[in-house]
């Protein structure tokens, strides 16, 4: 394919995405297709000959539209947003077409500086404590991860490192295997499963802390578990508090958790990657209290601020912890700035790195603060819309305080008539929700995650939930499809969650 070949198959692909984020409306949120369905559509072997472009766009209807669940669907209200947005979707672009590979400033002095730059933007419309941002001109600073999911584990392990080293000094007869096989972590039955993940990856026991009646890990909790291990023998290392839970969007006490943390030495990691979109509007700004004691803080604006996968936000009060932990140098590594401004590959885990930050640059200056902060408003609005209509029932019952944009809720009454409305709203496919357990109960998590999102979305979701449950309230026979699993794990044990649901207060959950 040539250049002008490119620009052909280009504005045609552009034109086909418009035209579908256009239409999403009209398409089933939920695809109707069964596992293998795609091996049937296309050859078994990659072509001989060059095939044409037109063909192959053809295809993308024929043979992927069939299968795709549509996440930026006005009818999908399931786990939380993913973000996306015309200026993102151009700068996903530019990044694809400039391909360098910055892991070091040298490699692509723009991909590292304009990063730079754009932490520190964030950082300020947030108003995260000035230590955390690179132009403090101090250890601290901000780096792009994938993931939420990543920047627990690269906090993690910096934790671990921070650790040792400490340790080690008070105990010089100790060596690294005997310290690290006695380091702990601690986060609470809330946290989302990524947590626990990190704590398998990092070799490093993560202990699941109950939660309050609100959901949120208090500070007596994570005090007691502290003084139990510390009797045991053990050396408590790492905390993750979680600003915005998958299961009910609660808040951990971050005013309790950070001193206590800070007193034992502990790296306390704070995890909003939901929530924290919506400190950049100053009514919610309260719920981050207490960030300042912590030592790692992520959100991830490619859930709620409109910039496309991938992009997590990560700040650390000290980034030479970082450096100390992940850093590996090779002489085809060296240049001569080195120092003088970060080499991102020592701050994550992957040696390369995509242009990311050039997205989030589009985001910002064609959205503006103003604009971001219109568009949380307006969903969290969207939100107060659809529990109006819940509360304007009495066959329902909203279980947990609403929070941001997600409702919980349930049919009053026994768990099978909530149980069987779910799998109404599942076979129907007309919306897409998830179901959790909360204090013993089954219940349904209703979430505004479409940029597209209009109060007839929430009508047409209101009116397909009300019009199942009359069904199911007037019906002695609930209906009865294939149960699907996801398999999630809690305190070492595993368990079958059927139907996409999440566990809370007191039970496993996670993010799928």
């Amino acid at each position: 394919m040539d250049a002008t070949e490119f620009r052909k198959f280009g504005k045609a692909a552009v034109d086909y995405l418009a035209d579908y984020l256009e239409n999403l409306r009209d398409r089933p949120v939920l695809p109707s297709v069964e596992p293998g369905y795609l091996q049937n559509l296309i050859p078994g072997d990659a072509p001989e000959q060059p095939e044409k472009w037109q063909d192959i766009l053809v295809d993308i209807e024929r043979v992927i539209m069939p299968g795709v669940t549509h996440w930026h669907s006005p009818h999908f209200h399931a786990y939380y947003p993913t973000a996306n947005s015309y200026p993102g979707i151009v700068g996903e672009m530019l990044s694809a077409g400039i391909g360098c590979i910055g892991f070091s400033w040298i490699t692509s002095p723009a991909c590292t500086e304009l990063e730079v730059a754009m932490m520190d933007w964030l950082g300020k419309l947030i108003q995260l404590p000035r230590e955390f941002l690179n132009c403090s001109d101090g250890p601290g600073g901000g780096v792009i991860q994938g993931s939420a999911s990543e920047a627990t584990l690269v906090g993690l392990l910096a934790a671990k490192e921070r650790s040792v080293r400490r340790i080690q000094k008070l105990h010089p007869d100790w060596d690294e295997g005997t310290i690290k096989a006695k380091l702990v972590a601690y986060s609470s039955d809330q946290s989302n499963s990524s947590v626990e993940k990190a704590g398998l990856l990092g070799s490093m026991p993560m202990r699941l802390l109950p939660t309050d009646e609100k959901c949120r890990l208090r500070g007596a909790t994570l005090e007691q578990a502290i003084k139990s291990d510390r009797e045991r023998g053990l050396i408590p290392c790492y905390v993750v508090a979680t600003l915005g839970t998958t299961g009910t969007c609660a808040f951990d006490c971050l005013e309790e958790l950070g001193p206590i943390c800070n007193k034992e030495e502990l790296w306390l990691h704070v995890d909003a990657a939901y929530a924290g979109s919506a400190f950049i509007c100053p009514e919610f700004r309260h719920l981050m209290a207490g960030v300042n004691y912590a030592d790692s803080y992520n959100f991830n604006p490619h859930k709620w601020m409109l910039v496309n996968f991938d992009c997590s936000a990560m700040w650390v009060k000290d980034s030479q912890y970082l450096i100390e932990a992940f850093s590996v140098d090779r002489i085809y590594l060296k240049h001569q700035h080195q120092g003088r401004t970060p080499d991102y590959r020592h701050w994550q885990i992957p040696l390369g790195r995509r242009f990311r930050s050039i997205k989030l640059w589009m985001v910002l200056r064609l959205y503006g603060a103003e604009g971001l902060q219109q568009h949380i408003r307006r969903q969290v609005g969207l939100a107060r819309e659809f529990e109006a209509l819940l509360r304007g029932d009495s066959r329902f019952e909203i279980v947990t305080d609403i929070s941001m944009g997600l409702v919980c809720f349930r049919l009053k009454g026994a768990d099978s008539l909530t149980k069987n409305l779910h799998e109404r709203l599942m076979e129907s496919k007309k919306i897409y929700i998830i179901a959790a357990t909360f204090r013993d109960k089954h219940i349904l998590r209703f979430v505004v995650c479409s940029r597209i999102t209009e109060s007839r979305d929430i009508a047409f979701a209101w009116e397909e939930i009300r019009s199942q449950a009359e069904q199911v309230l007037h019906s002695d026979a609930p209906v009865h499809f294939p149960k699907t699993h996801n398999h999630v794990k809690f305190n070492g044990l595993r368990k079958n969650c059927p139907n996409n649901e999440l566990k809370v207060n007191g039970n496993t959950n996670g993010q799928g």
